[in-house]
């Protein structure tokens, strides 16, 4: 029960990590008011749902091994 919240972090790294892969041009528009000064590309997008998947991983490894 105390690694709900990071439980629940590691999910929704990897669920917006899967879905900027899977579908980067409907994040294309959140990119744009994240990233105000700088134009989002296809490449942020991707490299930012790899390391969104990363965090998740990071975060699972992490509840593994308090386990």
């Amino acid at each position: 029960m105390k690694n709900l919240d990071v439980f629940v972090f590691a999910q929704s790294a990897l669920v917006f990590g899967v879905a900027g892969l899977l579908w980067p041009e409907k994040f294309m528009t959140l990119f744009d008011v994240l990233m105000f000064p700088w134009p989002a590309s296809y490449r942020t997008v991707r490299m930012n749902s790899m390391a969104a998947i990363g965090l998740a991983l990071l975060l699972a490894a992490r509840i593994l091994a308090t386990a």
